[in-house]
């Protein structure tokens, strides 16, 4: 809610809904007119009100008062096409428009008075404009925010800045325009809107809830939200006259460049596009020439010249047809050269960068990568894809420059990995949250995963989840916990994914604090805890945390292609981060942590 209320200009025409159904249906408004809406007055006529009758009256008992009555049923959208010539002679005159409701619209005081000369001569203008323009009365009232101003509109009274507040401290609570509150409030004793606004907002909030908290604002002279007024479209098309009538194809194609690159600069701008080019012309002798162009992508500056001068290449020479035709040429040279951008798109990439146009290094990067495809081949230059799969050499792609990016398996990319500091300490080596001793057949990894943390220090074994064959205690956790969702490729390395994947893993040797072979048995249970590490013939590494097995068993219903084997997250002493995978007995590296 804005804090500070908005110095507001709103004009107010009286009993509008009588106006629309004279503008409308021809039902003259110096006659004794009431609108009825559920069999109530609505609106009424000045002659009516002349009569005895009010708003909120029932029907029969305003025309007891006037038995001549003339009346009218309420239509809203009557109201609001007959309105909106007023708003549209309101907008010549001031930029920036908000319809209240039918018979009143707003607008930001600053602008007008500052431009006209003062509140008090944009009101005059403003009235001025609306009777000649629409032959209808209207009022303006100023004042800080929405609903004074519309009170002030009623009397045609201009609010000093800051009197805002005693000027609506005397109006009576009815003034909100809540029958209801305000008979509550009357029985109450809050009579006026000043007793009203000097109550304890928290104590309105609680007794009248969340209506009676937004009327109290409006009492005390704020407003629930700023002024939302419509701000006219920008004009975007660009003109260029010539003194000297263009009727070469060189001069033409100048003219084209600079026009387009003007375009295109306007277009950024606003964070646009142009998908579809209008190129209007208009020659000496006043032929006027169209033609629209339209491109599957977003018009460069370079496309929008190339367009163009392709175009007035065409009006100034014309071609031959196979027929022999040749298309009429222009009796003179054109004078006038306007570019319509009749399809535009909101594009944010189009935004001027720290360096210069955005997209340009690009297409630089581009041309230059096409270069080298075409010297080595398209395999020469990739681009890497994310995709499904469980170990981190099948989640990614390897796609030749300028083929199509689609992942080769389907599957969401990697959760985000949580904040390691959320975790609790764990003790290096600790194996929980891996698998149970209870038997389990072997090859079965259709498991699920269970948010507790395994080994300590491993990367990722704070937050990721684990895979656990089912009847584990982390498995029956799991199952009552309906709102964790399953990973699409059970037994998927958890996130933070590793930032060198080897293309060749390396065998290696683990073993636990004896010094015995660390074994993984076919039930997923570790022999020990994994101490100390040894990758190809280099030196022994203490291994102070760890995390898995994630276990993998794939295409077991083939099995000359089956493959089945676990895999491990180690971090050494040395602070290096290590993924690790164990089959057949054999101990390998797969990929490394940053």
């Amino acid at each position: 809610m804005s804090g500070v209320p908005q110095r507001t200009l709103l004009l107010w025409c009286p009993d509008w809904p009588v106006l629309a159904a004279e503008i409308v249906d021809g039902v003259p408004a110096t006659d004794p007119v009431v609108v009825l809406h559920a069999n109530r007055v609505v609106a009424c006529s000045e002659r009516a009100r002349a009569e005895g009758i009010r708003r909120g009256l029932r029907r029969r008992e305003a025309q007891g008062r006037c038995p001549h009555l003339t009346v009218v049923d309420h239509d809203p959208g009557r109201d609001a096409r007959a309105f909106e010539p007023v708003v549209a002679a309101v907008e010549e005159v001031v930029a920036g428009v908000e319809v209240i409701r039918p018979g009143a619209c707003a607008t930001a005081a600053r602008g007008p008075s500052r431009y006209l000369g003062g509140e008090e001569a944009a009101a005059e203008r403003i009235v001025e404009h609306v009777a000649q323009s629409c032959a209808v009365e209207s009022q303006v009232g100023i004042a800080d925010g929405v609903f004074a101003a519309g009170l002030a509109a009623r009397e045609g009274r201009i609010v000093a800045p800051g009197d805002t507040r005693e000027f609506l401290a005397a109006r009576p609570v009815e003034a909100l325009g809540r029958p209801a509150l305000a008979d509550l409030l009357r029985r109450l004793g809050v009579r006026t809107l000043g007793d009203f606004a000097a109550l304890p907002a928290g104590d309105v909030l609680a007794r009248f809830g969340f209506d009676g908290a937004l009327a109290h604002r409006l009492a005390g002279g704020r407003d629930d939200r700023p002024l939302a007024v419509r701000q006219p479209p920008a004009d975007l098309i660009v003109t260029a006259d010539y003194d000297e009538p263009v009727d070469r194809v060189d001069a033409a194609a100048f003219a084209a460049r600079t026009l387009a690159e003007l375009l295109h600069e306007r277009l950024a701008g606003y964070g646009l596009a142009c998908t579809r080019l209008g190129i209007e012309a208009v020659t000496a002798h006043g032929q006027e020439l169209h033609r629209v162009w339209r491109h599957d992508g977003l018009l460069t500056a370079a496309a929008i010249a190339d367009r163009v001068r392709w175009q007035l290449d065409g009006w100034l020479t014309g071609s031959n047809g196979r027929g022999g035709t040749r298309p009429a040429r222009p009796t003179a040279g054109i004078v006038r050269l306007r570019l319509v951008p009749d399809g535009v798109l909101a594009q944010a990439g189009l935004q001027p960068g720290l360096w210069g146009e955005t997209g340009a290094e690009r297409e630089r990067a581009h041309r230059a990568l096409s270069r080298v495809q075409g010297i080595l081949g398209p395999e020469a230059v990739v681009t890497a894809v994310l995709g499904g799969g469980r170990s981190p050499a099948d989640q990614v792609r390897l796609v030749p420059w300028g083929d199509e990016r689609v992942p080769a398996r389907p599957g969401p990319p990697p959760l985000p990995p949580a904040s390691p500091a959320a975790a609790p300490p764990v003790p290096a080596g600790s194996v929980r949250g891996v698998a149970s001793s209870r038997p389990v057949p072997a090859g079965s990894v259709r498991g699920v995963t269970s948010s507790r943390p395994a080994a300590g220090a491993a990367p990722g074994a704070a937050s990721a989840p684990v895979v656990v064959p089912p009847g584990g205690r982390a498995g029956r956790r799991a199952g009552r916990g309906r709102a964790m969702a399953e990973p699409p490729w059970p037994g998927r390395i958890p996130p933070p994914s590793p930032a060198v994947v080897l293309p060749a893993p390396l065998a290696a040797d683990v073993r636990d604090a004896a010094g015995d072979p660390v074994v993984v048995s076919a039930r997923l249970a570790v022999s020990a805890a994994p101490a100390r590490l040894t990758v190809g013939d280099g030196r022994p590494a203490e291994i102070t945390g760890w995390a898995g097995p994630w276990p993998v068993d794939e295409r077991w219903w083939a099995p000359a292609e089956a493959r089945r084997r676990a895999r491990f997250q180690v971090c050494l002493a040395d602070g290096a981060a290590l993924l690790l995978a164990v089959e057949g007995g054999q101990w390998l590296v797969e990929a490394i942590y940053d």
